[in-house]
């Protein structure tokens, strides 16, 4: 296996005794503004000390990128409990922090990327939805700002009945957000709406890398192969590219493909991305385990399978 890849962990631990903290709007609704924002701001000044944690942790175990919770800094955006960092007590003392696990990311080179959660859609056909996705991303762009990282990544969205016309809206909308979210924004392919191959043109158009995810590719083929369809995303990227993978909970033809396993299959991993230089993030349910196992199972499955497949192929 090429020294040039790096594996990415997703959000939470499995084992390690490291941790993030949420609320809901309904808990906090219950409280005066003023402990509303007592609350956040504990909350917030917690989730920076575990990113450091998290981050730590990845240096000490050869793990080389880490995906950022959405929720790092609970509703912020939301329209009766949302706020701004002055607004906290203590809020420059949050910021700071999150800036420190920046300076720690850049210093020994993990990768930071965040995912939003499902109801960011910029292809929405209501406006109201497509405004309060931008200030949601807007809200990304300025976290990532402090911790160093480069990817804010996004599913098409919904196809609503006609997927050009959601691929045209997708397209304009993207052109519409700020700066410091479109220079970090990238799109992924999904296992039940929009194929690489339909993704690829809103990204040339766009300027916009594309996140391979080679399982929802699996589940949702389009006629590229994988082969193709990394060759045609790693034209899309302008800095490492970042790529997805995982396994099914049940084999391959035995049930719903979807659903992911608690660890990778080493045979799921593609020759085609034996060399590249690229983060691939480990979607699987054990997490550090699972990200720990497949670093230590797949050189040697690699060089007998890949092996096995050239000659196969010659």
């Amino acid at each position: 296996m090429s020294r040039m890849l790096r594996f990415g962990l997703c959000c939470i631990f499995r084992d390690a005794p490291i941790a993030f903290r949420r609320t809901t709007a309904k808990h906090l609704m219950g409280m005066p503004r003023g402990r509303q924002l007592e609350k956040i701001a504990s909350i917030c000044l917690h989730n920076a000390q575990s990113l450091m944690a998290a981050l730590t942790y990845c240096q000490s175990h050869g793990i080389g990128a880490f995906r950022i919770n959405s929720q790092i800094l609970p509703l912020k955006t939301h329209p009766d409990v949302g706020y701004e960092m002055s607004d906290l007590p203590g809020g420059q003392a949050v910021v700071d922090a999150f800036r420190e696990c920046g300076r720690f990311s850049l210093r020994y080179d993990i990768r930071t990327t965040f995912h939003p959660d499902q109801f960011i859609v910029l292809n929405s056909p209501s406006p109201e939805v497509v405004v309060r996705s931008t200030a949601d991303l807007i809200y990304h762009a300025q976290v990532a700002q402090w911790v160093n990282a480069d990817v804010i990544n996004l599913h098409g969205g919904g196809a609503y009945g006609d997927k050009t016309a959601a691929l045209a809206r997708l397209t304009q909308n993207i052109a519409g957000l700020p700066a410091e979210v479109r220079k970090r924004l990238t799109l992924e392919n999904d296992d039940r709406t929009f194929t690489p191959g339909e993704l690829l043109p809103v990204c040339r158009e766009t300027g916009v890398p594309l996140v391979y995810d080679v399982h929802h590719h699996r589940c949702l083929p389009d006629g590229l192969s994988i082969a193709e369809a990394t060759r045609q995303a790693l034209t899309t990227w302008d800095r490492e590219p970042l790529f997805h993978l995982s396994s099914p909970l049940s084999a391959w033809g035995a049930g719903d493909g979807r659903p992911h396993h608690d660890y990778i299959d080493p045979m799921d991993f593609p020759c085609e991305w034996r060399h590249l230089k690229a983060t691939i993030e480990i979607e699987a349910k054990a997490k550090e385990l699972a990200v720990e196992k497949l670093a230590a199972e797949l050189p040697g499955h690699l060089r007998k399978h890949c092996k096995n497949q050239k000659r196969a192929r010659t």
